[in-house]
């Protein structure tokens, strides 16, 4: 970090009052305090009561942000017969079958934001599993990234659609918007994924769900978020 950009960071931090914020007192913060000169991803961090290493601990879904995420994210599909017609007309940008897996694997491919594959490509997909994995690119049928409805998955993918999974440490890191976005929309999203992050709760769960939820931007300092409301939905 550089001396200026350092300086800039503390005065943004010292706007900052060491207390919890409602999220819509959040939102407007992180807009009065952004530095950068680019439109910054907001980006919002949930510490869970869970322990990841337990299967039936796992939080991962999937939701489409009412606002989308200010970029349009290029789909790749990896499908056969007709659903390579239907993935193009929905819009998807890449399309195709065994080249593209040949393609990823000889040129280690990855010029694209998400990947959608078919049930029946899977076998061939599931090779890729080096490349497209640390990337967290891998289709899912938990992500509705493996499916039938090829078109259907384009359109909320480009829509927005978002993927949360808890990390190693019980951590979930997704990004709601532009720091440019209207502040409305802003708390839409982010409510959104609070609602959809507290359904995917599991049973096994146990004491207090959402530990801590911070929100920022991209080069900005954390502002964090009262849990009360999303513990007594938890419950």
């Amino acid at each position: 970090m550089s001396r200026k950009t350092g300086k800039q960071y503390s005065a943004a931090f010292d706007q900052i009052e060491r207390k919890p914020y409602a999220l819509e007192e959040a939102v407007p913060l992180v807009q009065k305090i952004k530095f950068a000169k680019f439109d910054e991803t907001v980006e919002l961090h949930m510490r869970l009561g869970v322990d990841p290493k337990h299967a039936d601990q796992m939080v991962r879904g999937t939701v489409v942000l009412p606002n989308g995420l200010g970029k349009s994210k290029t789909v790749l599909v990896i499908a056969s017969g007709d659903k390579i017609r239907e993935a193009q007309e929905a819009g998807a940008d890449f399309v195709g079958g065994e080249e593209m897996v040949t393609k990823i694997q000889k040129e280690n491919w990855t010029a694209y934001d998400a990947v959608i594959a078919t049930p029946d490509m899977m076998r061939s997909v599931g090779k890729l599993g080096k490349v497209l994995g640390p990337r967290g690119l891998m289709p899912n049928p938990k992500t509705g990234t493996v499916t039938a409805d090829v078109a259907q998955a384009v359109k909320e993918v480009k829509a927005g659609k978002v993927e949360f999974r808890v990390d190693k440490t019980g951590v979930i890191h997704v990004p709601v918007g532009k720091i440019s976005f209207d502040q409305v929309k802003l708390v839409e999203n982010a409510n959104s994924l609070l609602s959809a992050v507290i359904k995917a709760k599991p049973a096994a769960a146990k004491g207090k769900y959402v530990r801590s939820v911070t929100i920022c931007s991209t080069m900005g300092p954390g502002v964090s978020l009262d849990t009360t409301p999303y513990n007594a939905k938890a419950v």
